[in-house]
């Protein structure tokens, strides 16, 4: 039996509980378990807990009493997100070193110029920095390198010069690229500009492969391909008019686990016609047991064949009440506070203009890793002053402009003087960039023929 499966949960209460020195509850398990390096029963201390940005993790610490030997790791527990994560962050300066890093076991962590890569599942997940990183990956060349010498002194002698050139790395005489790609979504490396955007910092979000999602057991689930939905499919078939008119009129109901508790809950789904613009499918979820409420929307057209930039001119508290519907590939930017919220961050939204600046003020003002331990006092009152500028545009204080930019096309602000134009309001169409139609997985698409073939098949 594993150790995860002897562990109780807290009787009423969430397996996975916030991380808190103030929570008595919260204690490690501790299960008698093999070490590995006498073959002597040692103690494995194992804890259930909660990371903002990092989801749910099992922290896990061994120690044997016998050899004295330790061993630490943390693994992720929490859900696979809808898209996979790449950053690629330019190191220029030693202080791009200590930038904290989650990378999961399923993360693949590059440096190019050096031509050098830690393969996913290669490592256990950690919470540490670059610096921690390259030591991490310093310290598992030299492990072996009495056997190698002894074996091949070729060899030894290039993974010797190789681990000092990794070395040299953390003095950045000269600046590297740094990438960490994670099909499951859950890595993250740390932003010490935040709330503006840095420049040195690219994050892409993208579509899994096939083998993808292989890799990450999505397709013994069914979840990667389209055999777990054949039957639905079957019978939309045979009335498809009946069947979409049946989904535009009633709450549709499935059942999931909440995102904050993991306890069951229940998402409804339907299908939302917003005026003057698209129908979209608008997904909430309601927990019981903790209460947590979340919402998400979901484009219920196809990719358009232009880009929307909209623009409005925040002149009035009247305008917090305007409708916005944010979709998952739209970016917001806010010029005033020199503030840019990337592609896929907060999901999609169907909520007013105060709402959403609300979100973005949570998001950055409560994010962990910059008021943690580790914050600055500099770096704390940045952020401050970032709430304070945003609840000013919110009371009318502070005229701004506020910016949405969707490749796909599928975002909307309300015009309060439809089906008049409105002069604060500002919306534009723009072809597609290469790089915009990669991101929306439209390069690798081929629709040539795509009805013609089946018809002659059969």
């Amino acid at each position: 039996m594993s150790a995860i499966g002897q562990l109780e949960p807290v009787r009423g209460g969430p397996v996975f509980r916030p991380l808190s020195a103030e929570d008595e509850q919260q204690q490690p398990d501790e299960i008698e378990s093999l070490c590995m390096s006498c073959y002597r029963n040692g103690v494995t201390r194992l804890l259930l807990t909660k990371i903002p940005f990092f989801k749910e993790i099992i922290v896990s610490s061994f120690a044997c009493d016998s050899c004295a030997w330790s061993n630490t790791e943390i693994q992720s527990a929490g859900r696979i997100q809808e898209q996979g994560v790449r950053y690629t962050l330019s190191v220029s300066a030693r202080q791009d070193m200590n930038r904290e890093v989650v990378k999961t076991d399923c993360a693949t962590a590059r440096i190019p110029e050096l031509d050098f890569e830690i393969p996913a599942f290669s490592q256990k997940g950690a919470l540490t920095t670059i610096e921690g990183i390259i030591d991490r990956a310093v310290v598992g060349l030299e492990q072996d390198q009495p056997v190698r010498r002894a074996a091949d002194k070729d060899v030894a002698g290039k993974i010797d010069e190789f681990i000092g050139k990794l070395k040299q790395l953390k003095e950045v005489d000269s600046s590297f690229t740094f990438i960490i790609d994670d099909p499951s979504g859950n890595s993250f490396v740390e932003n010490p500009h935040a709330p503006q955007k840095d420049e040195a910092l690219v994050v892409t979000r993208y579509r899994r492969t096939a083998q993808q999602d292989a890799m990450l057991g999505l397709e013994e689930f069914g979840l990667g391909g389209e055999g777990a939905f054949k039957s639905q499919a079957d019978e939309t078939d045979e009335n498809p008019d009946d069947s979409v008119e049946d989904l535009r009129n009633e709450v549709l109901q499935f059942n999931t686990n909440c995102p904050e508790c993991n306890a069951p809950a229940s998402t409804n789904m339907k299908l939302v016609q917003i005026p003057h613009f698209k129908e979209v499918i608008i997904m909430a979820t309601n927990c019981e047991a903790c209460g947590h409420r979340t919402n998400e929307v979901k484009s219920g057209g196809a990719i358009e064949p232009l880009g929307t930039r909209i623009t409005l001119r925040v002149t009035d508290p009247s305008d917090m009440t305007r409708d916005i519907l944010k979709s998952e590939t739209c970016s917001v930017e806010i010029p005033e506070l020199e503030f840019e919220l990337g592609m896929g961050a907060l999901g999609g939204k169907f909520t007013t203009l105060e709402g959403l600046l609300k979100d973005i003020r949570d998001l950055v003002t409560k994010n962990p890793f910059t008021l943690g331990d580790s914050s600055t006092p500099s770096r704390v009152e940045k952020l401050q002053e970032f709430g304070r500028k945003v609840y000013q545009i919110m009371e009318g204080h502070m005229e701004a402009h506020f910016i949405l930019d969707d490749p796909a096309g599928n975002s909307y602000l309300q015009n309060v003087y439809a089906p008049e134009e409105d002069p604060e309001l500002k919306v534009e169409h723009y072809e597609r960039t290469f790089a915009h139609n990669e991101e929306l997985g439209l390069n690798d698409m081929r629709t040539d023929d795509y009805e013609t073939e089946p018809t002659s098949e059969r």
